[in-house]
């Protein structure tokens, strides 16, 4: 499937859904491309999973922003690949270098430099222990085992749908729980004022 085909197959998705993130992070290695960057060399011309660019043009056509999340240990050789792809450009951040933290140093440094809420966020991997951490600080995180494909799009959607969904239906029995607090204390203050008055 082509570049083209693949961006009007993920456009057509992403108009199928109500609530979208505002902000898509990508992992690189065995996510966007299929290999590690330490085991490569700068002059080596890189390629992109075939669907890869497609869901990129798509997402940057719809207005959400892109982002990377990355523990390579070479950060130059990720940004070198970057450029020759003619990608780089397309990401508001890119969060590249090594950690213990399951990446959640970079999701704190995405969030500082694009004021983007977690739950705002959708996160694709193919590490099961960054998403678990990542999950943790209420991103939507998805998975991937062949690299980032249309199929996973529409799972990393469908599962940010529901969490969205959630957080509405806890944000109104919160609200109706408040409301009610509201209207027990208003009653219980109006009958201590009647009660006074009656004593008067």
């Amino acid at each position: 499937m082509g570049d083209e085909k693949v961006k009007a197959e993920a456009l057509e998705l992403l108009g199928m859904f109500q609530a979208l993130p505002r902000l898509v992070v990508f992992d690189l290695d065995y996510t966007l491309w299929p290999f590690y960057c330490e085991c490569r060399s700068k002059r080596e011309m890189p390629s992109l999973y075939p669907h890869a660019r497609g869901i990129l043009y798509a997402l940057k056509e719809k207005g959400i922003d892109l982002a990377i999340a990355s523990r390579s240990p070479t950060a130059d050789i990720a940004k070198t690949f970057l450029d020759k792809l003619s990608i780089k450009s397309m990401f508001v951040a890119q969060e590249i270098f090594s950690s213990w933290t399951h990446k959640t140093d970079h999701f704190q440094k995405i969030h500082s430099r694009t004021g983007v809420p977690f739950n705002s966020m959708l996160f694709f991997d193919d590490e099961n222990r960054n998403i678990q951490a990542v999950s943790k600080m209420g991103v939507t995180s998805m998975l991937v085992n062949k690299g980032v494909t249309v199929g996973a799009l529409r799972q990393g959607l469908t599962k940010y749908s529901e969490n969205v969904n959630i957080l509405e239906r806890n944000k109104q029995k919160w609200r109706t729980k408040f409301s009610q607090n509201s209207n027990v204390s208003e009653k219980s203050s109006n009958s201590s004022e009647k009660n006074e008055s009656e004593d008067n």
